[in-house]
C-alpha cells in the first residue's frame, strides 16, 4: 500500500524530445534533378526501333555531334542500346565536385539494363538550369532469363543505380549567415508543440525572438548576439528539449 501510494503521488512522467528530432528549417531542403539519355552496351536486351523511335532519334543526334552520320542507313537496328531518364537528389549545401547517386530508369521496350553503359547525362532541376552531370556502369537488382518453353523474371531489371555516378556543377546559392529571419516546420503540425517550441527558443534566447505563427511554423528572429553567426543559432536550438 504504500508504494502504490508513493506511485500515485508522483505525478505525470513528462517525455521530451529535441527540437532537431520533431521539426526541420525551412530552406534547408533536397532538390530534385531529372535527365534523359542512353545506356549501352546492353546484350540484345535493349529498345526495338519499331517500340521505341526516340531511341534511333537519340543515337543519331548523338553519333552527328561526334561527326558520324547513320541518317542514310536503312538497317540500324541498336538492340544494344535503351533510352533511359535519370534522377538524382541534389542534398542541402551540396559543394562543386561533389557526387551523388543516380537512378537510371527504361522508357522504352528494353528488356533489361544489366551490364549497361549510362551516356553522359545532364541532371536538370525545376529552373531548367543543369547541376549535375551522370555517366557510368549501371548496377541493377534484378534480372529476366528465358528459355525454349520458359521465362523467369526477378525484381526490376529495367530499372538500375550508379553509386556516386552524378558529378555536382552548380550549387544552389543559399547565404545562411545572411538571414534574419529564419522557419520552422513541425514534422507533425500541433499548436502545443509549436508553442512549446517558441517557448524554449525564448527562455534560451531570453527574449522573444521565437513565435508560432501556426500548428506548423514557428517563426525566428535572429538576435543580435547571433548576427552573421546563425549556424551556431541552429546548432544550439536543434539541441533544446520541448
Amino acid at each position: 500500500l504504500r508504494l502504490l501510494g508513493l506511485l500515485l503521488g508522483a505525478g505525470p512522467v513528462g517525455a521530451t524530445s529535441r527540437i532537431k528530432d520533431i521539426a526541420d528549417f525551412e530552406g534547408i531542403r533536397e532538390n530534385m534533378l531529372i535527365g534523359y539519355s542512353l545506356v549501352v552496351g546492353l546484350n540484345g536486351t535493349g529498345d526495338t526501333v519499331r517500340n521505341s523511335p526516340m531511341t534511333l532519334q537519340s543515337l543519331q543526334a548523338m553519333l552527328e555531334r561526334m561527326g558520324v552520320n547513320i541518317r542514310a542507313s536503312t538497317s540500324t537496328d541498336p538492340a544494344n542500346i535503351a533510352a533511359v531518364m535519370v534522377t538524382a537528389t541534389l542534398p542541402p549545401f551540396a559543394r562543386q565536385g561533389g557526387h551523388i547517386d543516380v537512378t537510371i530508369s527504361a522508357i522504352g521496350d528494353a528488356k533489361s539494363l544489366q551490364g549497361g553503359v549510362l551516356l553522359v547525362t545532364p541532371l536538370l532541376g525545376a529552373d531548367g538550369n543543369v547541376y549535375a552531370v551522370g555517366q557510368g556502369s549501371v548496377a541493377i537488382g534484378g534480372f529476366a532469363a528465358e528459355g525454349e518453353a520458359a521465362k523467369i523474371v526477378r525484381g526490376v531489371p529495367t530499372v538500375g543505380r550508379i553509386a556516386n555516378g552524378a558529378i555536382i556543377e552548380r550549387e544552389i546559392e543559399f547565404t545562411l549567415n545572411r538571414l534574419s529571419q529564419l522557419r520552422m516546420a513541425l514534422r507533425n503540425p500541433d499548436f502545443t508543440t509549436a508553442k512549446r517550441i517558441a517557448m524554449a527558443i525564448n527562455d534560451f534566447i531570453g527574449a522573444p525572438t521565437a513565435e508560432p505563427l501556426d500548428p506548423a511554423t514557428v517563426e525566428i528572429t535572429v538576435p543580435q548576439q547571433f548576427k552573421g553567426n546563425v549556424v551556431a543559432l541552429l546548432t544550439e536550438i536543434e539541441q533544446l528539449q520541448v
